[in-house]
């Protein structure tokens, strides 16, 4: 199941987009009003929203400036997010979330809706950064 988030133009450089998603902490800032846990551990963090499961996320890859991917701690869910940045200009980047996962067809149906509303929170939350 893959869910592309809208593109949006930040306010940032590619490079301060990039070391702002790098840093972990900074996740929280982006994070759904519902959030009801959050902790970082160096190359991940554990967040837990009002009546969802907590997640584990750790950074799993990063291509400079370019790309950060965030992938699944438990080996029972199976999926990464990855956030694209492309330099607009030397002021401003355009961000894009990517979530890919493998379920099987029913909780892909049941996880859809939730996971795309998240996907289009973090966006919005880094468009008013």
């Amino acid at each position: 199941m893959n869910i592309s988030g809208n593109k949006i133009t930040t306010s940032k450089s590619q490079k301060e987009m990039f070391e702002f998603l790098t840093d972990l902490k900074n996740f929280e800032q982006l994070m759904p009003e519902s959030t009801q846990k959050f902790e970082v551990d160096e190359d991940s963090f554990i967040f837990g929203l009002k009546g969802m499961p907590e997640i584990r996320l750790v950074l799993k890859e990063k291509t400079e400036y370019s790309s950060i991917t965030l992938g699944a701690a438990s080996s029972k869910l199976d999926f990464e997010l990855v956030a694209n940045i492309e330099e607009v200009d030397s002021n401003s980047s355009q961000v894009q979330l990517d979530f890919n996962g493998e379920f099987n067809m029913m909780m892909a149906m049941m996880v859809k809706k939730p996971l795309t509303s998240f996907i289009e929170t973090l966006t919005d939350n880094i468009n008013n950064l």
